[in-house]
Parts: structure tokens; sequence; C-alpha cells
């Protein structure tokens, strides 16, 4: 077994097209590591280069300690599953679990064994005799997952092999996938662009965006503390709420965070009021998960934002539904990789408008313009609050709601689309 280390790895091709930058990751032994994100992100090329498939334009690649940058593909030791399977279509399941023992000049009557074996741990004993096409698309990507195991590599990688399968496979072999690696103990690499997938299979994601990784580390932490807004939008599944907002600094009471015509109060003893403080008077992004909102009586205590519901959807075992609340969205698209973060700037001074003569009220000062807020508004969206309910609970289309908001799980973000504040880091 090894761990692979990429220490600054970068990949140019001609034209100056820049596929993979400055990827910096350690991938412990016996680690199931995915890399994810969206179609052209550079995962795959990655992947190839690890595997010595595509060659390293700058930084190094270590593998169990060992620079591997000139190493050829062979003489890496690592075995790598492809999205078709690519199984010989003329030799049976034995024959083709058997063929890399043979390459490799293993005793046969123990490479028979070791075949018997794995085929049965693969759920494949009843299917050793039969060729390919006569196999289920399941069946064969578990013939080539086999494979590529019974060399027993020091590293396993696996470029999306799941993608041409139908959803119930998908669960199934998922399921089986990482049961079976974390059994083998294998090192393995996964790529993949489902964060389904990511999250239920991975010891550790790395998020990639544009060749350049935005965020790395377990999938709940992931999940529940996003680096960046792209981060948030790509790990949440209904999409997460991404609202447009700006910061006010009131004395007696928080952070103030001004929504269109609706706020939410951040309060001091919150450790993210004080790192929200640098943003006194100046856009942010609010993220809320559909989760986080549920229906609360009207004039309930608490933090809440009001809608009119639009519509809702039934999933089974809950509603999905969307209200018309005139909050801003915006586009977790149209932040681009986010600058490295800069100090904080001192707080500035109050806004001016409806929400300034209340400020004014509660700390005697005078106003000023706030800076404009970004041109991050969503096309594709409508400015909705989506919400979920449970089964049993269904709003009408028209009806006015109060939504109660679990200010513990807010996601904070600056202009730039970086995350300002965590108490969970």
């Amino acid at each position: 077994m090894t761990d692979v280390v990429l220490d600054g790895v970068g990949k140019v091709y001609p034209g100056g097209v820049h596929a993979v930058r400055n990827v910096r990751l350690h991938i412990a032994d016996g680690e199931l590591f995915v890399l994810l994100g969206p179609s052209g992100c550079g995962k795959s090329t990655l992947l190839r280069m690890i595997a010595g498939l595509e060659e390293i334009t700058s930084g190094d690649l270590l593998l169990g300690g060992r620079i591997a940058n000139e190493l050829s593909p062979r003489d890496r030791n690592v075995a790598m599953v492809f999205q078709n399977g690519a199984l010989y279509p003329h030799r049976t399941v034995r024959g083709n679990l058997m063929f890399p023992l043979r390459v490799a000049g293993d005793d046969p009557a123990e490479a028979g064994e070791r075949v018997v074996e794995l085929a049965r741990l693969l759920g494949l004993a009843g299917l050793i005799d039969r060729l390919p096409r006569t196999l289920s698309g399941g069946q064969r990507q578990r013939v080539a997952m086999g494979r590529a195991l019974i060399r027993e590599p020091a590293l396993f990688l696996m470029d999306e092999p799941l993608s041409s399968l139908d959803a119930v496979l998908r669960t199934e072999l998922r399921v089986e996938i990482a049961s079976l690696v974390r059994s083998t103990g294998a090192t393995t690499v996964y790529v993949t662009h489902d964060q389904v997938e990511a999250m239920t299979m991975a010891d550790r994601i790395a998020v990639l965006r544009d060749g350049a990784v935005e965020d790395v580390g377990a999938p709940e932490r992931l999940y529940r503390d996003p680096a960046t807004v792209f981060v948030a939008a790509f790990l949440s599944s209904p999409p997460v709420n991404l609202l447009q907002a700006t910061a006010w600094s009131v004395q007696d009471a928080g952070m103030v965070l001004e929504l269109g015509p609706q706020r939410l109060t951040v309060p001091w003893q919150d450790p993210r009021a004080a790192a929200l403080i640098g943003h006194h008077g100046r856009p942010v992004v609010v993220g809320v998960r559909p989760d986080v909102l549920t229906l609360a009586p009207p004039g309930g205590p608490g933090p809440a934002l009001t809608g009119r519901v639009r519509a809702v959807e039934f999933h089974g075992d809950h509603w999905l539904a969307y209200a018309e609340a005139g909050i801003p969205t915006v586009d977790a698209n149209a932040f681009g990789r986010p600058p490295e973060p800069v100090a904080a700037r001192a707080a500035g001074s109050l806004p001016s408008g409806r929400l300034a003569a209340r400020l004014r009220d509660l700390l005697g000062r005078g106003a000023a313009e706030p800076e404009p807020a970004p041109e991050h508004e969503g096309e594709h969206r409508r400015s909705d609050l989506m919400f979920s309910l449970p089964a049993g609970t269904r709003p009408q289309p028209g009806e006015q709601v109060e939504l109660a908001v679990d200010l513990d799980r807010l996601l904070l973000f600056d202009a730039d689309g970086r995350r300002i504040a965590s108490n969970r880091r």
C-alpha cells in the first residue's frame, strides 16, 4: 500500500490551456479519496497524471514517498478502472480475472484459487464461465474492478465507473465498491461528478473547479462547513438558497443581515459576529439549506423569514416548497475563483433608507451610503426561498408562511464567495 502526495501539480496543454492548477493534496495510505467536480474541472486529468497516462507539466507526484513524475505506468504499481469496464470480449469472467496473473507469471493453481475467491466476493461466482456480452452493466463493472484488484496494486484508481449505469445499479454498486476497496485496504482515488456518490463513499473529498482545489475534507465537514459558495452549492441537493445581503453592525443587537425587505440578526455571542464586523456596510452572501427553514406560527419567537408559497413538489418522504420572499438570490457559478483572504477592513458607517432610521435610533450615529452589491444575481432562478417539509404537511400555493431560521446553520460568505467565519473548523 502507499500514500499519494501531489505537490503543486499542474498540467498545461498546447495553446496554454491550464487543465490542472497547482494542486496540493496528501492522500493517506488506505484512504478512499474522491475527486469531485463538474465536467471539465480537471479531475480525470489529475487521475491520469497519477496513473502515468498524462505527463505532469509542473510540480511533483510522490507515491509512497518516492518521486514518480518520470515513472512509467507499469512501474507505478497502480490499477485503473474506467467508465466502460474495458473487458476482453472473447474471455470469460474467469479469463478476464485470470489475465493479469498470467501476465505476471503466477502459479496457475494458486491464481485459479484467487480468481474463484475474488469472484465469490464480487458476487460473480455463478457467472464465472460467462462472456462479458451476457452480463449486465453492473456485472461487467464488477468484473473490471476484480481484474484491477486481483493484482493487489499499491494504488487503485477509478474514473467515474458508475456514470453509465442506471440509478438503481449505481446505488447498489457504490455500496459494494466502498465495502470492497476498504476490505482490501488499498489506497483508492475515485473520480466522480456525482455529489451523492462522493458523500456516501469517501473518507475525504477534494472539490475541484477550473483545475484547482476549492476545498478538501471529510464529507460531513464539507457539507456543514464549505469553504466557498461554489462548494456549498455543489454539495447540495436540493439546492442551497444563496441570498444576497448587506451586513450592518448594531451595538445592542449584533450583526444585522439586510436581505432585501427582510433581515436576520447574528447576535454578538455568536462567534461569527466578530468576523462579520469586518464586513460592516458591505455585501455578503447568506447560504440557507432548505432543511434549515421550518414552518413557524405567525409572530412566533426566534428569527424568521416570510414569504408566499408559489409551488410545492412531492418527494416521497417530504415536500419541497418554493416561497416568494422578495430576497435577491445569487448564482454560485457567477463567482470566479476567489482570491486569497485579505485583512478585514475596519467597520464603516451605517446605511441610508428605512433600515438606517431604525439603526440610527439604536446607535445614535450618522449614516453613509453602502457599497454597491456585487453583480452575482442568478438569471436561471427566481427569487424564491426553498424549504422542505414533512410528508404530512403541505402548504397551499398562495399561502403566506413564516419560516423559522436555525441561525447556527447559516453559511456566511464574503462578496468573493469565500467563507467568512465558522465555529466548526
